[in-house]
């Protein structure tokens, strides 16, 4: 091992003729092209859209084309003590692709192909660099889907299952970790394992599979998922409910979603965020001014259905619900209208960054503590001079929140008090996002010790030399 000049991981240089080296070494494996550094670097890599975490222009860049080149590239950072960072598309919230200036960045961009649609199993298996767009589109054709859409179609597989993605789709599916049976890794010793296959279910050993998912990198680097699949509906409708309070929208959900319909999305928006993304994309929903002037919440409600008949039922007994939980109105959307109003719910992010949010987070706590839940946000907003305003995925409990307080010290309590409350009801820090650099001093402060401390023996397990993304989750 050799090369590191500084331990603090935000300030690891490496030696100029350490990184020449290092550089002319993998070259040798990946091509000279497919190795970028310094002047052929430029800024698409040192960080991705987290609103708080600042790029860091990493050593060099390498574009590897196979697995096998993955872990000639692992072997090469362990030689020079390099630590490495695995990116997909980029499209992160909380800074879990962010490289030190010593880092070896691994873009997965020409690891991109669909390797097999298995229409027998249900099954497809991928390369990391695939994205949600170029999946969705092969499988359509077989009449099939993956499930899991978190909000940006250029996202990529392996950037999913390193945050164990979720979505809006979610209250129906699930998150990534329950569509993804198996994996191709490499470790940081180079070793590459297989990990699950094309069956649901098995009871031999430990489960690797869910223990890489999610961990941002810090354990292996995906080179593979085998991936579940569904038929494709196809007939779908949206209904649009407005409510005189939050409370009436967080006190519908779980009657919803004990309904037995399944709605396939169940996503909540406060008044301000509604006005704002609608906005963002010019839609009108048409929605009459004595409503507007009543509603300061609504629910959006999205039903699939395999024949046109059992969605018309299905719409019609939601929207009788919908009517004795409260709501003020029931809108069930044109096709056009339907099909913008979950585009311009799907570019929240972007219409909050437009709007100078300066965090957004995305707590999770059951779903039948969402009312008390947003209450408490709405206390502690007073209590620290702060605006938050928020949509989420209601069906799961997941919250968005867009917090506005400029005053870093004062948006830290804030943040603090926020996951706090939300773990006090038994939820969690990060639903979808993950931790990143952004929240790991959250992460550190909040979780039980004991299994932080489970966490990092388990790190030192598969990653004995802390090459792997180090500043994510642990320092």
């Amino acid at each position: 091992m050799m090369g590191i000049t500084d331990t603090d991981q935000d300030a690891i240089t490496i030696a100029p003729e350490m990184k020449s080296q290092a550089i002319a070494r993998l070259a040798e494996v990946v091509g000279a092209d497919n190795v970028l550094s310094d002047a052929t670097l430029g800024d698409g890599y040192d960080r991705d859209e987290c609103l708080t975490v600042a790029g860091v222009h990493p050593a060099c860049v390498v574009r590897p084309a196979t697995t096998a080149e993955v872990a000639a590239v692992v072997t090469v950072a362990t030689e020079f003590s390099m630590p490495i960072t695995a990116r997909g598309s980029g499209t992160g919230l909380s800074g879990g692709c962010r490289p030190t200036p010593a880092s070896i960045v691994i873009s997965f961009e020409r690891m991109n192909a669909i390797v097999e649609i298995d229409t027998q199993n249900h099954v497809a298996v991928v390369q990391p660099g695939v994205t949600l767009r170029e999946l969705d589109e092969a499988l359509a054709a077989h009449g099939l889907v993956y499930p899991v859409f978190p909000g940006e179609y250029s996202a990529s597989l392996g950037g999913n299952v390193a945050t164990n993605a979720g979505g809006m789709r979610a209250v129906k599916y699930g998150v990534t970790r329950h569509q993804v049976l198996g994996l191709e890794a490499v470790l940081a010793t180079g070793e590459t394992i297989r990990t699950g296959g094309k069956y649901v279910k098995a009871t031999t050993g430990y489960d690797l599979t869910q223990l890489i998912i999610g961990s941002e990198g810090t354990l292996a680097l995906v080179t593979e998922a085998t991936l579940r699949l569904y038929p494709r509906a196809p007939f779908q409708a949206t209904v649009l409910a407005p409510f005189g309070s939050l409370e009436q929208v967080t006190n519908a959900i779980p009657a919803i979603v004990a309904s037995g319909i399944a709605p396939m999305i169940l996503e909540y928006l406060d008044l301000i965020s509604l006005g704002a993304i609608t906005a963002f994309v010019g839609l009108d929903l048409g929605i009459p001014d004595e409503i507007k002037e009543t509603s300061l919440a609504y629910l959006v409600v999205m039903m699939e259905q395999t024949t046109d008949e059992r969605l018309d039922e299905d719409v019609a007994q939601l929207a009788e619900q919908l009517d004795a939980l409260g709501a003020t109105d029931v809108f069930i959307l044109p096709g056009h209208s339907a099909t913008q109003l979950i585009d311009a719910r799907e570019k929240a992010f972007w219409v909050a960054k437009a709007n100078n949010a300066d965090d957004i987070v995305d707590i999770v706590v059951p779903r039948a503590s969402l009312p008390a839940f947003m209450t408490r946000v709405s206390e502690i907003a007073t209590q620290h001079s702060a605006w938050v305003s928020g949509c989420g995925h209601a069906g799961d409990g997941n919250v968005h929140l867009s917090v506005f307080q400029p005053d870093p010290e004062i948006r830290s309590q804030v943040l603090h008090d926020l996951f706090a409350a939300g773990m006090e009801m038994g939820g969690a820090i990060s639903g979808e996002h993950g931790i990143g650099h952004a929240k790991k001093q959250y992460f550190l402060d909040l979780v039980d010790p004991v299994k932080i401390d489970l966490m990092r023996r388990i790190k030192t397990s598969f990653d004995p030399h802390g090459i792997l993304n180090p500043g994510v989750l642990f320092d």
